[in-house]
């Protein structure tokens, strides 16, 4: 299969870039998180408020790891590189692509975080949850392209360039 699967800190731009670059070359879009939401009925805030962090994160990784599409753009949550079966699966039915971008830019693009249901544990800071997950994004990208200062088409063009420079190198 051949999919682009998009990871990164919420507020990254995952689902606005991957948006654009599906349009631009010829797939389809999905995001991970609307269809948690569509499966299980409820706001993503809904079901970490009912399950937990755990409850949620099992959720999240059953569906990303069922995800079965082909040709698609895909734009994951945040906290979807906690779920090593729902990795192990976006390797091998795609190229995932790691959008970087710094501590300082994540804050000021990020509103309330519990809102948008972003999963932190009790007492944890936004600022411990960026440095737990970056070694994780970077452990499974096989593309990083650094978002910090781009608009949305500048990055969308950046994810275009990074990904056929990893298809030539992958050759």
């Amino acid at each position: 299969m051949d999919n682009i699967i998009l990871i990164g800190m919420p507020g990254c731009g995952k689902s606005t870039i991957g948006v654009v670059l599906a349009k631009v070359i010829g797939y389809e879009f999905t995001d991970s998180d609307l269809l948690i939401q569509k499966q299980e009925g409820k706001l993503l805030r809904e079901l970490i408020a009912e399950r937990g962090e755990e409850g949620f994160l099992k959720v999240e990784e059953k569906i990303n790891a069922g995800l079965q599409v082909d040709h698609h753009v895909i734009a994951t949550g945040g906290s979807v590189v906690y779920g090593k079966r729902a990795m192990q699966h976006f390797q091998e039915i795609g190229t995932i692509v790691y959008l970087k971008l710094s501590y300082p830019s994540i804050c000021n693009r990020l509103g309330n975080i519990r809102r948008r249901g972003v999963v932190l544990r009790d007492g944890q800071s936004l600022k411990d949850l960026y440095d737990e997950r970056i070694p994780l994004y970077e452990k499974y990208a096989d593309c990083i392209v650094d978002a910090e200062g781009y608009g949305v088409e500048e990055l969308m063009e950046q994810v275009v360039q990074t990904l056929e420079q990893y298809k030539e190198r992958s050759k």
